[in-house]
């Protein structure tokens, strides 16, 4: 019931211990300043620690990791101290509702907690306040960045003219894209199984209300959300992190003791329990249920699309007016079912971006063609959902040109000159700057001028 957020963390930084042997610089000792950035240390712990988080998820680095990385942490410095000077603070409830997804997905992925700290080799306690600060820190650097590349304004002839004097082996190669227009028809649930499911939440109220049971643990055991395992514990968010049905019950508990009415949300029913209010921001727990869909019921909705695409085929009416009036896809039915590729916000889907049951139908469609009905997973909302699929466009795989490209090539640009700014900042704050670097770190070929002085 979470939506997508626009936190984006630009740096995870040291997040594991690691005993490995390093082979420079050679010196036995546990712990040692390296470099220092105005009155800010930067320790020897903080190199390894962040070269073993890389190499653990295959971070592959351009050059030497004991030149690079320190670089790294010294360029994150300046913009720290600038966002001091500039008063730019991160968000708490948002820090704290990043940390708690990347918490939960440790835990999701390894199995427990404990297992969380065998694999960091540390506490979970002490893991979750270092990625506290990390992503702190990473909030409040995007946001100086930001702050000094936001006058950036692509014109048609300054992109012409990045594009005009890129070295034809600079010139990206866009592979193969497609259009894609869908009508969806949710297959029907029956109404014992939703009076099942509720019945099923309010024994579980009941017995938590009694004393019988306390939340987690039945969340742990029936939710089937994915916070489950966290004893249904969603973290500190605002109320635009939650579909409205879920916010509106959500931050309207009072008492920690007590659990909410049954909600029904577009993900399934809940139960809710008030944790902790901070703020604009609330942290609950809650436990999921969703009604079954019977394989009758999923024929059912094979069948009211088969019609649709019958008359759409006689000429009823065209599939742009069946996904308008028709499909139950809230994301494309106002769209003329036109799917939109969320990560770039353009029409324009690569096959493995798309749902893999839609790719694998319209892999050797014609432009024009319509497919059969077919059930495929929703995974936003994790139901099955029945479709058909029109492929409305295929753009084969070619060198970007402006043409066909222009949108690519103005990103392009707009980046090369953001990080012409940010390279000159960077630059002219190490000039500013007392550093030190200590012997045996010195003798590297760094990406800013300026450091030896």
């Amino acid at each position: 019931m979470i939506r997508n957020t626009k936190f984006i963390t630009l740096i995870f930084a040291a997040t594991v211990v690691a005993a490995i042997g390093l082979a420079r610089p050679a010196k036995n000792i546990v712990d040692e300043v390296i470099w220092i950035i105005g009155d800010q240390p930067i320790f020897r712990s903080e190199v390894e620690e962040q070269y073993a988080q890389m190499r653990s998820d295959g971070t592959m680095i351009q050059g030497d990791p004991y030149c690079v990385i320190p670089e790294q942490l010294a360029v994150e410095k300046l913009y720290l101290h600038q966002a001091k000077i500039d008063t730019i603070e991160a968000p708490e409830g948002q820090v704290q509702s990043g940390v708690d997804r990347r918490m939960n997905f440790f835990v999701s992925n390894l199995g427990s907690k404990e297992k969380v700290e065998e694999y960091f080799r540390k506490p979970y306690n002490q893991l979750r306040e270092q990625m506290v600060e990390m992503m702190r820190n990473a909030y409040v650097v995007e946001q100086v960045q930001n702050s000094l590349t936001k006058n950036i304004k692509a014109t048609p002839r300054e992109v012409r003219n990045y594009f005009d004097k890129l070295p034809e082996d600079s010139i990206p190669f866009v592979p193969t894209q497609v259009e894609v227009q869908v009508v969806q028809a949710v297959p029907p649930i029956p109404r014992q199984e939703i009076e099942d499911v509720k019945a099923r939440l309010r024994d579980f109220s009941d017995r938590i209300n009694r004393g019988e049971s306390d939340f987690p643990t039945l969340a742990i055991m029936y939710s089937e959300d994915g916070s489950a395992m966290q004893g249904g514990e969603l973290g500190f968010h605002g109320k635009a992190d939650f579909v409205p049905e879920f916010s509106n019950v959500a931050f309207n508990l009072s008492d920690p003791k007590k659990v909410s009415r049954i909600v029904e949300t577009e993900y399934g029913y809940h139960i809710i329990q008030l944790i902790e209010k901070r703020g604009e921001q609330v942290n609950v727990r809650h436990i999921l249920l969703r009604p079954k869909v019977s394989n009758e019921d999923k024929q059912a909705a094979i069948n009211r699309l088969d019609s649709v695409a019958s008359d759409i085929k006689n000429g009823k009416f065209t599939f742009e007016e069946a996904a308008r009036f028709i499909s139950q896809d809230k994301d494309s039915k106002n769209n003329n079912g036109v799917m939109v590729n969320k990560t770039t916000g353009s029409s324009r889907f690569e096959l493995q971006e798309l749902p893999r049951e839609i790719a694998n139908r319209i892999e050797g469609m014609n432009i024009g063609d319509m497919s059969e009905s077919f059930i495929m997973k929703d995974e936003t909302k994790n139901k099955d959902v029945a479709v058909i699929v029109k492929l409305a466009n295929r753009i084969p795989g070619h060198k970007a040109n402006l043409s066909e490209d222009y949108n690519l090539l103005k990103g392009m640009f707009e980046n090369h000159k953001k990080q012409e700014i940010l390279k000159d900042w960077v630059e002219k704050k190490i000039k500013e700057t007392y550093i030190r670097i200590e012997e045996g770190w010195d003798g590297c070929d760094f990406r800013y001028e300026g450091w030896i002085k």
